[in-house]
């Protein structure tokens, strides 16, 4: 990659789930670049989604788009094949409650699929930072996960301000109460792919709130890349 692009990821967490399908060819139809699939096992995060079947059912008639899940799970590494097989083209996952951080990532690639390493608020960015050669991404959290329509929080900025500074190419995403209100902050920080839920959900106008959404980023890194 020889320079960053905003790339936004609507999150279908708050979507009418029985018309996954449907909402999801939605948000590509409106300008997505790509579909945030989260996926949480219950003991992670204290709630419950969905797993491979429901993805490899939406990859069935959704054949183009690039799909990231997001795996709030206790035990990552047993869903890699699972998910590979889906058709998953991005598997980011939490590191908090892995071991062996370098085995998942090396079992991600091995089975097909880019490698995103994740942490929640409390956790330092020197935990992930680390892993930084083995990964295709960095998923700053800006709520606790495990449920949409948190309020944004800012002091996670700094994590991805530092992590841009150190990692010029980095493809840096965050995740947690981002929308118009708050993306021009997460654009100053550096951050290039950007994942919203409610905010584009419930937009009155999806495909506005997206372009919205990717402009500001768009020009914050050619701002930056002039510099």
């Amino acid at each position: 990659m020889s320079r960053l692009r905003a790339l936004i990821g609507p999150s279908i967490l708050n979507a009418d789930l029985s018309q996954l399908y449907e909402e999801s060819q939605k948000l590509l139809n409106n300008g997505a670049d790509y579909l945030h699939l989260d996926v949480m096992d219950g003991h992670f995060v204290p709630n419950l989604t969905f797993g491979h079947p429901i993805v490899k059912c939406l990859r069935s008639k959704i054949k183009e788009a690039f799909f990231e899940t997001h795996m709030m799970v206790q035990n990552p590494e047993q869903w890699i094949v699972p998910m590979a097989d889906a058709g998953v083209d991005q598997y980011t996952f939490h590191i908090e409650p892995v071991r062996n951080v370098e085995d998942v990532c090396r079992k991600i690639k091995e089975n097909g699929m880019k490698v995103g390493v994740a942490i929640k608020p409390g956790t330092p960015v020197s935990d992930v930072e680390k892993y930084i050669d083995l990964s295709d991404m960095v998923l700053i959290m800006t709520v606790e996960p495990g449920f949409g329509g948190q309020q944004f929080m800012k002091n996670q900025m700094a994590k991805v301000q530092y992590l841009r500074e150190q990692y010029p190419l980095l493809n840096i995403e965050v995740d947690g109460g981002v929308g118009p209100l708050t993306i021009s902050c997460c654009a100053d920080a550096g951050a290039n792919m950007i994942v919203s839920g409610t905010a584009v959900i419930g937009a009155t106008d999806q495909a506005s709130t997206i372009k919205l959404l990717r402009d500001t980023v768009q020009t914050s890194i050619d701002k930056h890349e002039q510099k």
